[in-house]
């Protein structure tokens, strides 16, 4: 006979952060967080200073997914465009999910405005990795500006994970010509 072991509160709280924060935006409250966890608030302020950190932790825990779902392996053997190209399929892939709301770290960017807020600084680094990426593989794909190119690629990426997210857009057969354009333009091999 197996027992199925519960997560732990923190874990708990951390898991109902990220699922209601992205469907419901950074607003939810302490009481909603904590009653999904099955925690109680003393419990919560126990383990976290503040709902801020907490939705910083959750955003943290997150990462390593978000990541692992859309770029491509370190010890890839494909070429830096079609690594870029990657990233951009499998958006379009996670946007054509009936639950896709968008990306969480740029929505938590937008809601908060506060750029000091804990969660808006690790959705900020986040996105500055995703940029970074961006910028190391137009680097070594020969673009003409990889500086200006990796802006150009996560302008595109937020605009059409925002656009998707909100449903105004289906991504279908639209973003891959669109970011190959723009890989023409910078002379990317």
């Amino acid at each position: 006979m197996t027992t199925e072991v519960k997560p732990s509160p923190r874990a708990r709280l951390l898991e109902a952060a990220a699922t209601l924060t992205y469907r419901d935006g950074v607003g939810i409250g302490v009481e909603a967080l904590c009653k999904a966890a099955g925690v109680s608030k003393r419990s919560m302020y126990q383990l976290f200073e503040s709902k801020d950190e907490l939705l910083a932790a959750s955003l943290k825990e997150r990462a390593s997914a978000f990541v692992a779902e859309l770029l491509p392996m370190a010890d890839d053997d494909r070429s830096p465009r079609e690594r870029i190209l990657h990233v951009f399929g499998r958006m379009e892939a996670q946007a054509g999910e009936p639950d896709f709301r968008g990306c969480r770290y740029l929505a938590v960017q937008v809601e908060l405005k506060n750029q000091a807020h804990p969660a808006s600084q690790v959705a900020h680094q986040i996105k500055a990795n995703l940029t970074a990426f961006f910028r190391s593989e137009a680097e070594q794909g020969g673009a003409s500006d990889p500086d200006l190119l990796a802006r150009q690629l996560i302008l595109v990426f937020d605009g059409a994970s925002a656009r998707a997210g909100i449903q105004a857009d289906d991504l279908t057969g639209l973003i891959a010509p669109t970011v190959t354009t723009l890989l023409d333009a910078a002379h990317m091999r």
